[in-house]
Protein backbone atom coordinates (compact mmCIF):
# COMPACT_ATOMS: atom_id res chain seq x y z
CA UNK A 1 0.00 0.00 0.00
CA UNK A 2 1.56 3.38 -0.84
CA UNK A 3 2.01 5.37 1.69
CA UNK A 4 0.79 9.32 1.20
CA UNK A 5 2.08 12.29 3.53
CA UNK A 6 -0.05 13.89 5.75
CA UNK A 7 0.29 17.03 3.87
CA UNK A 8 -0.77 15.48 0.57
CA UNK A 9 -3.90 13.98 2.60
CA UNK A 10 -4.84 17.52 3.83
CA UNK A 11 -4.49 19.17 0.47
CA UNK A 12 -6.88 15.96 -0.92
CA UNK A 13 -9.34 16.70 1.71
CA UNK A 14 -9.50 20.79 1.10
CA UNK A 15 -9.85 20.38 -2.34
CA UNK A 16 -13.08 17.86 -2.14
CA UNK A 17 -14.49 20.21 0.76
CA UNK A 18 -13.97 23.23 -1.99
CA UNK A 19 -15.47 21.16 -4.63
CA UNK A 20 -18.15 19.66 -2.77
CA UNK A 21 -19.30 23.68 -1.63
CA UNK A 22 -18.68 25.17 -4.94
CA UNK A 23 -22.29 22.56 -6.47
CA UNK A 24 -23.88 25.14 -4.14
CA UNK A 25 -24.97 28.00 -6.74
CA UNK A 26 -23.98 31.91 -5.32
CA UNK A 27 -21.73 32.92 -2.61
CA UNK A 28 -23.84 31.17 0.13
CA UNK A 29 -22.68 30.61 3.88
CA UNK A 30 -21.95 26.96 3.06
CA UNK A 31 -19.87 27.67 -0.11
CA UNK A 32 -17.89 30.66 2.43
CA UNK A 33 -17.59 28.01 5.58
CA UNK A 34 -16.99 24.58 3.12
CA UNK A 35 -17.16 21.87 6.36
CA UNK A 36 -16.98 24.39 9.34
CA UNK A 37 -13.89 25.52 7.34
CA UNK A 38 -12.98 28.78 5.78
CA UNK A 39 -13.53 28.02 1.66
CA UNK A 40 -12.00 30.41 -0.48
CA UNK A 41 -13.53 29.13 -3.80
CA UNK A 42 -15.85 31.21 -5.13
CA UNK A 43 -15.45 34.36 -3.36
CA UNK A 44 -14.56 38.15 -3.15
CA UNK A 45 -11.79 39.33 -0.43
CA UNK A 46 -10.43 42.93 0.62
CA UNK A 47 -6.47 41.97 -0.56
CA UNK A 48 -3.96 42.31 2.42
CA UNK A 49 -3.04 46.27 2.67
CA UNK A 50 -0.40 48.86 3.98
CA UNK A 51 -2.12 50.56 7.06
CA UNK A 52 -5.32 50.03 5.15
CA UNK A 53 -6.42 46.56 6.35
CA UNK A 54 -7.10 47.21 9.90
CA UNK A 55 -9.95 46.32 11.77
CA UNK A 56 -12.19 49.63 10.71
CA UNK A 57 -12.05 48.84 7.01
CA UNK A 58 -12.06 45.30 7.31
CA UNK A 59 -15.55 45.02 9.01
CA UNK A 60 -16.86 48.03 6.15
CA UNK A 61 -15.52 45.54 3.36
CA UNK A 62 -18.08 42.72 5.24
CA UNK A 63 -20.22 44.73 5.50
CA UNK A 64 -20.74 45.80 2.05
CA UNK A 65 -20.47 42.38 1.21
CA UNK A 66 -16.73 41.34 0.88
CA UNK A 67 -16.81 37.35 1.88
CA UNK A 68 -13.59 37.44 3.19
CA UNK A 69 -11.02 40.08 4.53
CA UNK A 70 -7.28 40.07 5.13
CA UNK A 71 -5.47 42.27 7.51
CA UNK A 72 -2.48 44.25 6.62
CA UNK A 73 0.90 42.05 6.57
CA UNK A 74 2.02 41.84 10.41
CA UNK A 75 6.13 41.01 11.06
CA UNK A 76 6.62 37.55 12.71
CA UNK A 77 9.47 39.43 15.13
CA UNK A 78 7.33 41.77 16.04
CA UNK A 79 4.11 39.52 16.75
CA UNK A 80 5.93 36.89 18.32
CA UNK A 81 6.72 39.34 21.08
CA UNK A 82 2.78 39.87 21.69
CA UNK A 83 0.62 39.26 24.29
CA UNK A 84 -3.69 38.31 23.58
CA UNK A 85 -5.31 41.01 25.44
CA UNK A 86 -9.06 40.54 25.69
CA UNK A 87 -9.88 44.35 25.95
CA UNK A 88 -13.35 44.32 27.43
CA UNK A 89 -13.83 48.01 27.19
CA UNK A 90 -14.51 47.81 23.07
CA UNK A 91 -15.43 44.31 23.13
CA UNK A 92 -11.79 43.50 20.90
CA UNK A 93 -8.80 40.60 21.22
CA UNK A 94 -6.05 42.82 20.63
CA UNK A 95 -2.03 41.62 20.57
CA UNK A 96 0.08 44.04 22.10
CA UNK A 97 3.55 44.51 21.92
CA UNK A 98 5.73 44.69 25.21
CA UNK A 99 6.40 48.17 24.42
CA UNK A 100 2.07 48.56 24.67
CA UNK A 101 1.42 48.83 20.92
CA UNK A 102 -1.41 47.13 19.80
CA UNK A 103 -0.27 45.20 16.46
CA UNK A 104 -3.60 43.19 15.97
CA UNK A 105 -6.88 43.87 16.84
CA UNK A 106 -10.00 41.71 15.62
CA UNK A 107 -13.55 41.43 17.18
CA UNK A 108 -16.12 38.36 16.87
CA UNK A 109 -17.89 40.30 13.84
CA UNK A 110 -15.09 39.20 11.36
CA UNK A 111 -13.21 36.15 13.40
CA UNK A 112 -15.00 33.26 10.47
CA UNK A 113 -13.87 35.55 7.84
CA UNK A 114 -10.49 37.45 8.78
CA UNK A 115 -7.32 36.05 7.49
CA UNK A 116 -4.06 36.89 9.28
CA UNK A 117 -1.33 37.35 6.78
CA UNK A 118 2.43 37.18 8.26
CA UNK A 119 5.94 38.52 7.00
CA UNK A 120 8.01 35.88 7.45
CA UNK A 121 11.47 33.71 6.47
CA UNK A 122 11.64 31.32 9.35
CA UNK A 123 9.40 28.56 9.77
CA UNK A 124 9.45 27.98 13.35
CA UNK A 125 8.95 32.03 14.13
CA UNK A 126 5.72 31.39 11.68
CA UNK A 127 4.31 28.55 13.16
CA UNK A 128 4.70 30.39 16.68
CA UNK A 129 2.88 33.98 15.51
CA UNK A 130 -0.07 31.43 14.00
CA UNK A 131 -0.56 29.66 17.11
CA UNK A 132 -0.79 32.74 18.69
CA UNK A 133 -3.82 33.65 16.73
CA UNK A 134 -5.17 30.76 16.18
CA UNK A 135 -8.17 31.10 17.87
CA UNK A 136 -9.13 34.42 16.59
CA UNK A 137 -9.03 34.15 12.89
CA UNK A 138 -10.13 31.95 10.37
CA UNK A 139 -7.20 31.39 8.28
CA UNK A 140 -3.27 32.82 7.97
CA UNK A 141 -1.47 33.27 4.88
CA UNK A 142 2.24 34.04 3.92
CA UNK A 143 3.16 37.29 2.31
CA UNK A 144 5.23 35.91 -0.62
CA UNK A 145 4.66 39.17 -2.75
CA UNK A 146 5.52 41.61 -1.41
CA UNK A 147 8.85 43.36 -3.28
CA UNK A 148 9.73 46.30 -1.20
CA UNK A 149 12.70 46.38 0.49
CA UNK A 150 11.51 46.92 4.45
CA UNK A 151 10.51 42.98 3.40
CA UNK A 152 12.49 41.59 1.13
CA UNK A 153 15.78 42.51 2.95
CA UNK A 154 14.72 40.96 5.77
CA UNK A 155 14.54 37.53 3.30
CA UNK A 156 10.49 38.29 3.38
CA UNK A 157 7.64 38.91 0.84
CA UNK A 158 8.99 38.69 -2.79
CA UNK A 159 12.49 37.66 -1.68
CA UNK A 160 10.97 34.23 -0.56
CA UNK A 161 10.11 33.39 -4.83
CA UNK A 162 13.82 33.13 -5.34
CA UNK A 163 13.77 30.51 -2.64
CA UNK A 164 11.29 27.20 -3.34
CA UNK A 165 12.95 25.15 -0.44
CA UNK A 166 12.19 27.90 2.14
CA UNK A 167 8.49 28.45 0.89
CA UNK A 168 7.78 24.55 1.21
CA UNK A 169 9.14 24.40 4.87
CA UNK A 170 7.34 27.51 5.92
CA UNK A 171 3.87 26.49 4.61
CA UNK A 172 4.69 22.49 5.31
CA UNK A 173 5.49 23.45 9.34
CA UNK A 174 2.35 25.67 8.84
CA UNK A 175 -0.03 23.30 7.60
CA UNK A 176 0.79 20.42 10.23
CA UNK A 177 1.20 23.09 13.06
CA UNK A 178 -1.96 24.50 13.24
CA UNK A 179 -5.96 23.57 13.03
CA UNK A 180 -7.02 26.49 10.65
CA UNK A 181 -6.87 26.97 6.85
CA UNK A 182 -3.11 28.27 5.61
CA UNK A 183 -2.57 30.23 2.30
CA UNK A 184 -0.12 32.61 0.80
CA UNK A 185 0.01 35.04 -2.32
CA UNK A 186 2.88 35.20 -4.75
CA UNK A 187 3.56 37.65 -7.44
CA UNK A 188 4.34 35.94 -11.14
CA UNK A 189 7.73 34.85 -12.03
CA UNK A 190 9.76 35.25 -15.20
CA UNK A 191 7.98 32.58 -16.78
CA UNK A 192 4.28 30.95 -17.37
CA UNK A 193 6.28 27.58 -16.61
CA UNK A 194 8.42 28.48 -13.80
CA UNK A 195 5.17 30.01 -12.22
CA UNK A 196 3.39 27.23 -12.78
CA UNK A 197 5.98 24.80 -11.24
CA UNK A 198 5.95 26.90 -7.68
CA UNK A 199 2.53 26.58 -7.13
CA UNK A 200 2.20 22.81 -7.76
CA UNK A 201 5.55 22.68 -4.94
CA UNK A 202 2.67 25.22 -3.13
CA UNK A 203 -0.53 22.93 -3.79
CA UNK A 204 2.01 20.08 -2.25
CA UNK A 205 2.11 20.99 1.38
CA UNK A 206 -1.03 21.18 1.53
CA UNK A 207 -2.67 24.67 1.74
CA UNK A 208 -5.99 25.67 1.18
CA UNK A 209 -5.29 27.93 -1.60
CA UNK A 210 -3.18 30.83 -3.02
CA UNK A 211 -4.01 34.24 -4.58
CA UNK A 212 -1.71 35.37 -7.49
CA UNK A 213 -0.86 39.14 -8.10
CA UNK A 214 -0.31 39.37 -11.81
CA UNK A 215 2.68 41.00 -11.87
CA UNK A 216 6.49 40.20 -11.76
CA UNK A 217 8.22 41.45 -8.73
CA UNK A 218 9.78 44.47 -10.32
CA UNK A 219 6.69 45.70 -11.52
CA UNK A 220 4.16 48.30 -9.96
CA UNK A 221 0.86 49.24 -10.41
CA UNK A 222 0.79 51.25 -13.15
CA UNK A 223 2.29 48.17 -15.06
CA UNK A 224 -0.63 45.94 -16.94
CA UNK A 225 -1.87 43.14 -15.10
CA UNK A 226 -0.97 39.44 -16.62
CA UNK A 227 -4.11 37.97 -16.73
CA UNK A 228 -2.54 34.93 -19.03
CA UNK A 229 -0.16 33.48 -16.10
CA UNK A 230 -2.88 33.74 -13.43
CA UNK A 231 -5.11 31.55 -16.04
CA UNK A 232 -2.16 29.04 -16.60
CA UNK A 233 -1.74 28.88 -13.03
CA UNK A 234 -5.45 28.38 -12.40
CA UNK A 235 -5.40 25.53 -15.20
CA UNK A 236 -2.57 23.67 -13.61
CA UNK A 237 -4.14 22.98 -10.19
CA UNK A 238 -6.54 22.00 -8.17
CA UNK A 239 -6.95 24.45 -5.57
CA UNK A 240 -8.65 27.77 -5.47
CA UNK A 241 -6.57 30.40 -7.11
CA UNK A 242 -7.37 34.18 -6.11
CA UNK A 243 -6.62 36.67 -8.92
CA UNK A 244 -5.29 40.06 -7.55
CA UNK A 245 -4.02 42.84 -9.50
CA UNK A 246 -6.78 44.26 -11.49
CA UNK A 247 -7.84 47.47 -9.23
CA UNK A 248 -6.01 49.85 -11.86
CA UNK A 249 -6.36 48.06 -15.18
CA UNK A 250 -10.12 46.03 -14.70
CA UNK A 251 -11.62 46.49 -11.90
CA UNK A 252 -13.76 49.58 -11.28
CA UNK A 253 -17.39 48.45 -10.03
CA UNK A 254 -18.67 45.71 -8.85
CA UNK A 255 -19.99 43.90 -12.24
CA UNK A 256 -15.96 44.43 -12.81
CA UNK A 257 -15.15 41.85 -10.74
CA UNK A 258 -16.51 39.11 -12.67
CA UNK A 259 -15.39 40.04 -15.47
CA UNK A 260 -11.53 39.74 -14.11
CA UNK A 261 -12.40 36.42 -12.71
CA UNK A 262 -13.44 35.44 -16.20
CA UNK A 263 -10.58 36.47 -17.92
CA UNK A 264 -8.08 34.95 -15.25
CA UNK A 265 -10.43 31.82 -15.01
CA UNK A 266 -9.60 31.52 -11.14
CA UNK A 267 -11.33 30.63 -8.39
CA UNK A 268 -11.77 34.19 -6.26
CA UNK A 269 -10.88 37.44 -6.87
CA UNK A 270 -9.09 39.41 -4.13
CA UNK A 271 -8.87 43.75 -4.02
CA UNK A 272 -6.95 45.87 -3.16
CA UNK A 273 -6.65 49.71 -4.29
CA UNK A 274 -10.24 49.40 -5.75
CA UNK A 275 -11.59 48.45 -2.14
CA UNK A 276 -8.85 51.21 -0.86
CA UNK A 277 -10.60 54.26 -2.81
CA UNK A 278 -14.09 52.86 -2.31
CA UNK A 279 -14.73 50.09 -0.62
CA UNK A 280 -18.24 50.11 -1.41
CA UNK A 281 -17.19 48.35 -4.79
CA UNK A 282 -18.23 45.09 -3.25
CA UNK A 283 -21.63 45.81 -2.78
CA UNK A 284 -23.47 44.34 -6.00
CA UNK A 285 -25.06 48.13 -7.27
CA UNK A 286 -21.57 49.92 -5.87
CA UNK A 287 -19.42 51.86 -5.52
CA UNK A 288 -21.30 53.86 -3.72
CA UNK A 289 -20.61 57.81 -2.81
CA UNK A 290 -17.45 58.03 -1.69
CA UNK A 291 -18.77 60.51 1.08
CA UNK A 292 -21.32 58.18 2.83
CA UNK A 293 -18.31 55.43 2.99
CA UNK A 294 -15.71 57.89 4.52
CA UNK A 295 -18.44 58.61 7.19
CA UNK A 296 -19.41 54.30 7.66
CA UNK A 297 -15.90 54.17 8.38
CA UNK A 298 -15.14 56.67 10.74
CA UNK A 299 -17.59 55.21 12.68
CA UNK A 300 -15.76 51.96 13.03
CA UNK A 301 -12.76 53.88 13.11
CA UNK A 302 -14.39 55.82 16.73
CA UNK A 303 -15.97 52.41 18.19
CA UNK A 304 -12.69 50.67 17.96
CA UNK A 305 -10.45 53.24 19.26
CA UNK A 306 -8.59 53.22 16.06
CA UNK A 307 -5.28 55.16 15.65
CA UNK A 308 -6.24 58.45 14.46
CA UNK A 309 -2.91 58.65 12.20
CA UNK A 310 -3.79 55.41 10.55
CA UNK A 311 -7.41 57.27 10.70
CA UNK A 312 -6.31 59.44 8.75
CA UNK A 313 -4.28 57.77 6.07
CA UNK A 314 -7.18 55.82 5.36
CA UNK A 315 -9.57 58.77 4.67
CA UNK A 316 -6.84 61.00 2.94
CA UNK A 317 -6.85 57.45 0.32
CA UNK A 318 -10.95 57.83 -0.30
CA UNK A 319 -10.22 61.32 -0.64
CA UNK A 320 -7.58 60.65 -3.79
CA UNK A 321 -7.60 64.28 -5.70
CA UNK A 322 -9.71 65.83 -3.16
CA UNK A 323 -6.77 65.76 -0.58
CA UNK A 324 -6.55 69.18 -0.61
CA UNK A 325 -9.63 70.66 -0.49
CA UNK A 326 -11.24 72.18 3.05
CA UNK A 327 -11.97 68.91 3.62
CA UNK A 328 -8.85 66.66 2.96
CA UNK A 329 -6.71 69.96 4.90
CA UNK A 330 -9.33 69.63 8.03
CA UNK A 331 -8.86 65.88 7.86
CA UNK A 332 -4.75 66.63 7.99
CA UNK A 333 -4.82 68.63 10.50
CA UNK A 334 -6.67 67.01 12.89
CA UNK A 335 -4.40 64.99 15.42
CA UNK A 336 -7.57 62.87 16.97
CA UNK A 337 -10.45 60.69 15.93
CA UNK A 338 -12.21 63.44 17.98
CA UNK A 339 -11.51 66.29 15.48
CA UNK A 340 -11.42 64.27 12.89
CA UNK A 341 -15.11 63.33 13.37
CA UNK A 342 -15.77 66.85 13.74
CA UNK A 343 -14.66 67.33 10.38
CA UNK A 344 -17.17 64.93 9.06
CA UNK A 345 -19.91 66.12 11.31
CA UNK A 346 -20.11 63.20 13.47
CA UNK A 347 -18.88 64.99 16.66
CA UNK A 348 -21.95 63.86 18.73
CA UNK A 349 -21.53 60.78 17.50
CA UNK A 350 -17.95 60.28 18.56
CA UNK A 351 -18.76 62.09 21.77
CA UNK A 352 -21.91 59.46 22.44
CA UNK A 353 -19.47 56.73 22.08
CA UNK A 354 -16.61 57.98 23.91
CA UNK A 355 -18.87 58.41 26.63
CA UNK A 356 -20.30 54.83 26.65
CA UNK A 357 -16.67 53.75 26.31
CA UNK A 358 -15.94 55.45 29.34
CA UNK A 359 -19.04 54.33 31.53
CA UNK A 360 -17.55 50.85 30.26
CA UNK A 361 -14.40 51.51 31.63
CA UNK A 362 -15.37 52.79 34.61
CA UNK A 363 -17.94 49.96 35.38
CA UNK A 364 -14.84 47.25 34.59
CA UNK A 365 -12.83 49.09 37.29
CA UNK A 366 -15.24 48.87 40.12
CA UNK A 367 -15.63 45.43 39.43
CA UNK A 368 -12.32 44.74 39.77
CA UNK A 369 -9.14 45.67 42.16
CA UNK A 370 -7.15 47.22 39.20
CA UNK A 371 -7.48 50.93 39.61
CA UNK A 372 -8.44 51.01 42.88
CA UNK A 373 -6.14 52.78 45.12
CA UNK A 374 -3.82 50.59 47.50
CA UNK A 375 -1.49 52.21 50.07
CA UNK A 376 2.12 50.97 49.38
CA UNK A 377 3.81 52.72 53.05
CA UNK A 378 2.65 56.69 52.65
CA UNK A 379 2.48 56.00 48.96
CA UNK A 380 -1.03 55.83 46.90
CA UNK A 381 -0.96 53.33 44.59
CA UNK A 382 -3.27 52.29 41.68
CA UNK A 383 -2.72 50.24 38.57
CA UNK A 384 -3.00 53.02 35.64
CA UNK A 385 -1.32 53.46 32.59
CA UNK A 386 -0.88 56.51 30.36
CA UNK A 387 -2.18 56.41 26.87
CA UNK A 388 -0.92 59.36 25.16
CA UNK A 389 -4.07 58.98 22.79
CA UNK A 390 -7.31 59.59 25.26
CA UNK A 391 -5.77 63.23 25.62
CA UNK A 392 -5.86 66.17 23.26
CA UNK A 393 -2.40 66.97 21.68
CA UNK A 394 -1.89 70.20 23.58
CA UNK A 395 -2.99 68.52 26.75
CA UNK A 396 -0.89 66.05 29.50
CA UNK A 397 -2.69 65.43 33.15
CA UNK A 398 0.74 67.01 34.40
CA UNK A 399 0.18 69.86 33.11
CA UNK A 400 -3.85 69.59 34.80
CA UNK A 401 -1.83 68.91 37.78
CA UNK A 402 0.47 71.80 37.62
CA UNK A 403 -2.09 74.40 37.11
CA UNK A 404 -4.55 72.93 40.15
CA UNK A 405 -1.53 73.01 42.29
CA UNK A 406 -0.80 76.54 41.67
CA UNK A 407 -5.05 77.56 41.41
CA UNK A 408 -4.81 75.70 45.19
CA UNK A 409 -1.22 77.43 46.09
CA UNK A 410 0.17 74.31 46.97
CA UNK A 411 4.23 73.21 46.48
CA UNK A 412 4.33 72.38 42.58
CA UNK A 413 4.32 68.52 41.80
CA UNK A 414 7.66 66.81 42.71
CA UNK A 415 8.70 63.84 40.93
CA UNK A 416 10.48 61.77 42.53
CA UNK A 417 13.88 59.67 40.71
CA UNK A 418 14.81 55.89 42.36
CA UNK A 419 17.55 53.89 40.51
CA UNK A 420 16.11 50.32 39.86
CA UNK A 421 19.74 48.63 40.15
CA UNK A 422 20.53 49.72 43.80
CA UNK A 423 17.45 51.52 44.81
CA UNK A 424 18.88 54.33 45.46
CA UNK A 425 17.27 57.63 45.11
CA UNK A 426 19.16 60.11 43.00
CA UNK A 427 16.09 62.92 43.94
CA UNK A 428 18.68 64.38 46.39
CA UNK A 429 21.50 64.24 44.65
CA UNK A 430 20.36 66.22 41.67
CA UNK A 431 18.51 68.75 44.10
CA UNK A 432 21.28 71.23 44.65
CA UNK A 433 22.04 71.25 41.05
CA UNK A 434 18.38 71.56 39.90
CA UNK A 435 18.34 74.19 42.35
CA UNK A 436 20.94 76.08 41.24
CA UNK A 437 19.32 75.63 37.40
CA UNK A 438 16.24 77.78 38.60
CA UNK A 439 14.41 74.59 38.00
CA UNK A 440 11.34 74.00 40.56
CA UNK A 441 10.33 70.81 39.55
CA UNK A 442 12.79 67.16 40.27
CA UNK A 443 12.08 64.81 38.05
CA UNK A 444 12.06 61.14 38.43
CA UNK A 445 11.41 57.04 37.96
CA UNK A 446 12.91 53.67 38.94
CA UNK A 447 14.28 52.05 35.31
CA UNK A 448 13.79 48.06 35.76
CA UNK A 449 16.91 46.74 34.36
CA UNK A 450 15.18 43.58 32.92
CA UNK A 451 13.08 45.69 29.99
CA UNK A 452 14.16 49.49 31.09
CA UNK A 453 10.45 50.00 32.43
CA UNK A 454 10.36 53.20 34.00
CA UNK A 455 7.97 54.11 37.51
CA UNK A 456 7.74 57.61 39.00
CA UNK A 457 6.15 59.26 42.83
CA UNK A 458 4.82 61.95 42.79
CA UNK A 459 4.03 64.35 45.82
CA UNK A 460 1.55 66.91 46.12
CA UNK A 461 0.93 68.53 48.81
CA UNK A 462 2.79 66.32 51.06
CA UNK A 463 1.12 63.06 49.80
CA UNK A 464 2.71 61.06 47.32
CA UNK A 465 1.52 58.65 44.47
CA UNK A 466 2.70 56.52 42.23
CA UNK A 467 1.21 53.79 39.46
CA UNK A 468 2.08 49.83 39.81
CA UNK A 469 2.37 49.52 36.56
CA UNK A 470 5.59 50.18 34.11
CA UNK A 471 6.13 52.80 31.76
CA UNK A 472 8.12 52.53 28.41
CA UNK A 473 9.57 56.22 29.16
CA UNK A 474 10.36 58.31 32.03
CA UNK A 475 7.81 60.67 30.19
CA UNK A 476 5.61 58.02 30.08
CA UNK A 477 5.85 57.24 33.94
CA UNK A 478 5.57 60.94 35.38
CA UNK A 479 2.35 61.30 32.99
CA UNK A 480 1.07 57.95 34.82
CA UNK A 481 1.78 59.31 38.48
CA UNK A 482 0.34 62.13 37.77
CA UNK A 483 -2.75 60.32 36.21
CA UNK A 484 -2.87 58.93 39.61
CA UNK A 485 -3.13 62.17 42.16
CA UNK A 486 -5.47 63.29 40.15
CA UNK A 487 -8.17 60.20 39.96
CA UNK A 488 -7.54 59.55 44.15
CA UNK A 489 -8.03 63.66 44.84
CA UNK A 490 -11.15 63.83 42.23
CA UNK A 491 -9.75 66.31 39.53
CA UNK A 492 -9.95 66.48 36.08
CA UNK A 493 -7.29 65.40 34.15
CA UNK A 494 -8.12 66.43 30.54
CA UNK A 495 -8.95 63.59 28.58
CA UNK A 496 -10.99 63.58 25.43
CA UNK A 497 -14.49 64.28 26.47
CA UNK A 498 -14.33 65.63 29.53
CA UNK A 499 -16.24 68.83 30.14
CA UNK A 500 -14.04 71.98 30.32
CA UNK A 501 -12.61 72.32 34.21
CA UNK A 502 -11.07 75.49 34.05
CA UNK A 503 -7.89 74.37 34.65
CA UNK A 504 -6.85 74.72 31.38
CA UNK A 505 -7.22 77.79 29.58
CA UNK A 506 -9.76 77.32 26.00
CA UNK A 507 -6.51 78.86 24.29
CA UNK A 508 -4.44 76.29 25.36
CA UNK A 509 -6.70 73.55 25.00
CA UNK A 510 -7.98 74.60 21.73
CA UNK A 511 -4.06 74.83 20.65
CA UNK A 512 -4.62 78.17 19.02
CA UNK A 513 -1.30 80.13 17.98
CA UNK A 514 -1.21 84.33 17.53
CA UNK A 515 -0.54 83.70 13.53
CA UNK A 516 -4.41 82.31 12.87
CA UNK A 517 -5.65 79.38 10.99
CA UNK A 518 -2.68 79.68 8.59
CA UNK A 519 -0.17 78.82 10.92
CA UNK A 520 -1.89 76.50 12.94
CA UNK A 521 -2.52 74.29 9.92
CA UNK A 522 1.35 75.15 9.64
CA UNK A 523 2.20 73.62 12.80
CA UNK A 524 -0.22 70.30 12.38
CA UNK A 525 1.76 69.65 9.12
CA UNK A 526 5.21 69.82 11.01
CA UNK A 527 3.91 67.58 13.86
CA UNK A 528 2.56 65.52 11.25
CA UNK A 529 6.06 65.34 9.75
CA UNK A 530 7.53 64.94 13.21
CA UNK A 531 5.52 61.90 14.57
CA UNK A 532 6.56 60.56 10.76
CA UNK A 533 10.32 60.92 11.69
CA UNK A 534 9.35 59.37 15.40
CA UNK A 535 7.91 56.60 13.86
CA UNK A 536 10.18 55.37 11.46
CA UNK A 537 12.55 55.89 13.77
CA UNK A 538 11.43 53.65 16.58
CA UNK A 539 11.04 50.66 14.89
CA UNK A 540 13.92 48.57 12.54
CA UNK A 541 10.64 46.62 10.73
CA UNK A 542 7.91 47.70 9.61
CA UNK A 543 5.55 47.62 13.17
CA UNK A 544 4.31 50.93 14.84
CA UNK A 545 0.88 50.87 16.36
CA UNK A 546 -2.39 49.60 16.19
CA UNK A 547 -3.44 50.24 12.12
CA UNK A 548 0.65 51.79 11.74
CA UNK A 549 2.56 48.72 10.62
CA UNK A 550 4.73 49.74 8.21
CA UNK A 551 6.93 53.02 7.73
CA UNK A 552 5.73 55.96 8.37
CA UNK A 553 6.04 57.45 4.62
CA UNK A 554 4.72 54.43 2.85
CA UNK A 555 3.31 55.85 -0.44
CA UNK A 556 -0.29 54.92 -1.51
CA UNK A 557 1.36 53.14 -4.24
CA UNK A 558 2.27 50.30 -1.72
CA UNK A 559 -1.10 49.25 -1.72
CA UNK A 560 -0.73 46.21 -3.49
CA UNK A 561 -3.92 45.96 -6.51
Amino acid sequence: MTHVPKQEVLRRARADSSRSAAVVSGRTEWNIMAAGRLSFRNITALAPMVRVGTLPMRLLALDYGADVVYCEELIDIKMVQCQRVVNEVLQTVDFVAPDDRVMFRTCEREKDRVVFQMGTADPDRALAVARLVEKDVAAVDVNMGCPKEYSTKGGMGAALLSDPDKIEAILTKLVTGVSIPVTCKIRILPSVEETISLVQRIERTGVAAVAVHGRFKEERPRHPVHCNYIQAVARAVSIPVIANGGSLDVVKTNADIEHFRRATGASSVMLARAAMWNVSVFVSEGPLPVEKVMEEYLKYAIRYDNHAFNTKYCLCQMLRDKVESPLGKQVQAAQTNAEISAAYGLHTFCRHVQEQQQTRRAALQSGGQSERPVMDGDVTTVAVKFERRNYPPQITPKMFLLEWSRRERVEQPLYETVRGDDDRTVTEDLKVLLTRRLCSRVCSQVQRSQDRGFQSTVTVAGKRFRSTLWEKSKKFAEQAAAVVCLRVLGIPEGRIGEEDSGLVCKRKRDGKTNGGAEQQQEQSKKRHLGDVQQETQSSATPALANGDHREADTPPEQAQP
